[in-house]
This record gives structure tokens, sequence and C-alpha cells, in this order.
């Protein structure tokens, strides 16, 4: 998964979507892998994850941190660092979505945002105009589409 230059989303005025892939609503899956990989949430209790997930599922990256803006930024960071499609799949976060998580996401070129718990109202605005998919609820093999849902694949 190597490849593409990040681009797009909020900061440029550009839709994080328009060539996104249909994403699975397989959180449930990735959501076990993704405890598995939690290392510091299994030592201390207290560490949000954030994670890249691939079109199938796969969870490939995982970044912890106390808190939850700063285990994306480090995600978003391995991203660029690696130099992986932002388009190629989608960040699952073991938080609630925030406004500024969604900004974030979406100036980072990345199509979709999946958290556990629900995302706050500005996100679900912010998410709109910049043209990402929102998931909130993501449980299992169940989650709620805050936005365009239509690239959401059962």
């Amino acid at each position: 998964m190597r490849g593409g230059q990040p681009g797009g989303g909020a900061a440029s005025g550009r839709h994080a979507r328009t060539s996104f892939w249909r994403i699975p609503c397989c959180a449930g899956a990735a959501l076990d892998e993704l405890g598995q990989e939690q290392v510091l949430h299994r030592l201390t209790g207290g560490a949000h994850a954030a994670a890249w997930v691939s079109a199938s599922g796969q969870v490939q990256l995982v970044r912890e941190d106390v808190g939850r803006h700063n285990a994306l930024d480090k995600l978003i960071g391995a991203q660029l660092r690696w130099g992986n499609d932002p388009r190629a799949g989608f960040v699952l976060v073991t938080s609630r979505a925030s406004y500024e998580m969604v900004h974030k996401t979406a100036a980072a070129g990345i199509g979709c945002l999946a958290a556990v718990s629900a995302p706050t109202a500005h996100a679900v605005r912010l998410a709109e105009s910049a043209g990402l998919t929102l998931v909130g609820f993501a449980r299992g093999q169940r989650c709620t589409a805050y936005t365009f849902p239509d690239t959401i694949t059962a």
C-alpha cells in the first residue's frame, strides 16, 4: 500500500471523498485487532488509539497516546512518513469524533473517520462540508454513518 500523495480535504477546499472507495462497515474485526495492538492501553487503562484500517478491514498501523488528538496526530504522521495512500483505507479511533479530529483527517486527504463513540454536532457539519465520511458507534458489525452513507457497504 505504497504511493499516493496526501492532499485534498478541508484545508485545500477539495473534497476528500472524490476518489474514495466504499468502506466496509466491519469495525468489529478491526476493533478486535486494534485491541490486541493497544499495548499502552493494556498497561495503563487510560490511552486512546488511532488505527489505519485497509480497504479489506485489516489494521495496518496503530498509534496510542493519553490524548485522543495526539493519537490521531501520530497516526497521520506515520501515514505521511510511510507514504501510504490516504484514500486506500480509513481511520478508526477509540474515542468520540470531535470537529478537530474531522479537520485533521480531511486535511490529510483521508476520506473516512470512524469512531467507537458519537461525533459532536460540529464534527458532523464539518465532515459534511469537507466531503468526509463520518462514522460513529462503530462496534461489531454495526455502525452509524453521519455523513455520506452511500460510501458504507454492508
